[in-house]
């Protein structure tokens, strides 16, 4: 992929963007009414790049008025939030609109295929970030376990002892569980229960949804505890 590099002017489809307004922030949308602080925008940029991407509207209000970007700086803030205070670097794509002669830039964050990547937190120390409706928040034990078994070349071997049993068994009769019930319930500890649960998302036996209050773990829609019993 190219470096990032400066917008350039597009005066046209000017009611695209306010399709894109119209849905609000989100997972993969979010407004900025102007950048002033590129360590903090880094954490957007991180989140969105660990997470499944999005875009960014700077110049727009959290209302969803457009109010336009001051001048230029607002790309070299971004640039800067994206190249000095990104671990690694995040790339992206950026186009200015101009709609009722003020200019909103669009910067497309896609999903990297380096993750994790780290902006700094309010003490400045380096955190990964993943977003989570229209919030950023910091990637938990298991966010982090789940990539780093999904980069390993090596197979990932699963007892199925009581301790997965346990789980398993427990979410065929209940829609979902988070880390600190199954550590009860298992009787192990956090440490134990963070392994155990990362291998079983990466091998697409459970689901992980991350919310803002945790991680809840469910079956996999695909997966079927009866068959997989009768082929142990």
């Amino acid at each position: 992929m190219k470096d990032n590099k400066p917008f350039t002017q597009n005066n046209n489809k000017k009611h695209y963007l306010y399709s894109i307004i119209e849905r609000g922030e989100g997972n993969n949308l979010d407004f900025k009414f102007e950048i002033s602080d590129a360590s903090k925008i880094a954490r957007s940029l991180a989140a969105f790049a660990n997470t499944n991407g999005g875009k960014l509207l700077v110049g727009v209000k959290d209302n969803g008025v457009i109010a336009g970007v001051r001048s230029e700086e607002e790309f070299y803030m971004i640039q800067a939030a994206a190249e000095m205070y990104s671990k690694p670097k995040i790339f992206f794509q950026t186009k200015s609109w101009n709609i009722n002669g003020k200019n909103v830039l669009e910067i497309d964050i896609p999903k990297s295929k380096n993750i994790p990547h780290y902006a700094p937190d309010d003490q400045k120390k380096w955190k990964a970030w993943v977003r989570v409706n229209d919030q950023n928040i910091m990637a938990n034990d298991i966010i982090h376990e789940i990539w780093n078994l999904s980069k390993t070349t090596k197979g990932i071997f699963l007892d199925y002892d009581k301790k997965e049993s346990i789980l398993l068994e427990y979410l065929t009769n209940n829609h979902s569980i988070d880390l600190d019930n199954y550590c009860k319930i298992a009787v192990i500890s956090k440490q134990i229960a963070v392994k155990i649960l990362g291998k079983l998302v990466v091998l697409k036996i459970i689901q992980h949804k991350l919310t803002e209050n945790g991680s809840l773990f469910m079956i996999h829609k695909n997966f079927d505890l009866q068959i997989y019993k009768n082929n142990l």
